[in-house]
């Protein structure tokens, strides 16, 4: 009743939304500081497209099994935070 009932499908998928989950939510708050701090539209359109590109390779990694695609969709979605935390340091820093 409760769990994955060892059923190999479902477990990937339990597994995709809770990695979802993880990493969406910080993105999207970055983003929205990022967009706060007056930064150019073309880089929180960038930023957001690459967040939503690493998620989406990620969860056809995941569903697939593919270890490539789903690394590449963490490394899409790494850039994009550390994109977005860089911009965020460069604004409080006092130049």
């Amino acid at each position: 009743m409760v769990g994955d009932s060892a059923d190999e499908t479902l477990r990937r998928r339990i597994r995709a939304q809770g990695n979802f989950i993880e990493y969406v939510p910080l993105g999207v708050i970055s983003l929205g500081m990022v967009e706060a701090h007056a930064a150019p539209v073309w880089l929180v359109v960038a930023t957001g497209a690459t967040l939503a590109f690493g998620r989406l390779l990620h969860a056809i990694g995941m569903f697939r099994g593919s270890a490539p695609v789903r690394g590449f969709g963490m490394l899409f979605t790494y850039v994009a935070l550390v994109v977005a935390a860089g911009r965020l340091i460069m604004d409080a820093v006092p130049w």
